[in-house]
């Protein structure tokens, strides 16, 4: 084969991996560019729960609609939007609707803290005896969630994927 021919080719296979990519990113994130921006930044975190046997797409989405009703029967607009989405609910995305409360990913980590606190307060978490130790994370582990997605809505995304 000539070189010229070898360069054509060459040529002609990096522009089909090119075109391929964009494709297999957008097939691997759909809610990416219409949730959320494009994920800037990941992390994993090994939970110290397991996820129970009941958890399934129904228990994810009641999770989700329990937080939701508890954030409006509030006196003051909520500052984040929670809520389930893929096939099985497994992918749960937190929004902050006010430019201040997710401004950036400390922001971000600070009202995870406060779901962290809020969570240690469960009767889940008190009757198997780990508020002291389980996490917002581990809640979401043990519910069944596969990552948690966080944004300000406007300038990053950062994933947390559960293991």
């Amino acid at each position: 084969m000539t070189a010229s021919k070898l360069l054509r080719r060459a040529a002609g296979t990096a522009l089909l991996i090119a075109a391929i990519w964009p494709a297999a990113a957008i097939a691997e994130d759909r809610h990416a560019g219409y949730y959320y921006p494009d994920i800037m930044s990941e992390e994993t975190y090994r939970a110290r729960a397991q996820t129970m046997p009941d958890a399934d797409r129904e228990v994810r989405l009641g999770f989700v609609s329990a937080h939701t009703a508890e954030q409006m029967g509030r006196d003051y607009p909520p500052r984040y939007a929670l809520f389930a989405k893929g096939a099985a609910a497994e992918k749960l995305i937190i929004i902050g609707l006010h430019d201040d409360s997710f401004a950036t990913l400390f922001r971000a980590r600070g009202v995870l803290a406060q779901l962290t606190a809020q969570a240690r307060t469960t009767t889940l978490f008190r009757n198997l005896a780990v508020e002291d130790f389980f996490t917002f994370f581990d809640l979401a582990k043990m519910l069944g969630f596969a990552q948690i997605t966080v944004t300000d809505g406007d300038g990053y995304a950062h994933r947390i994927n559960l293991e």
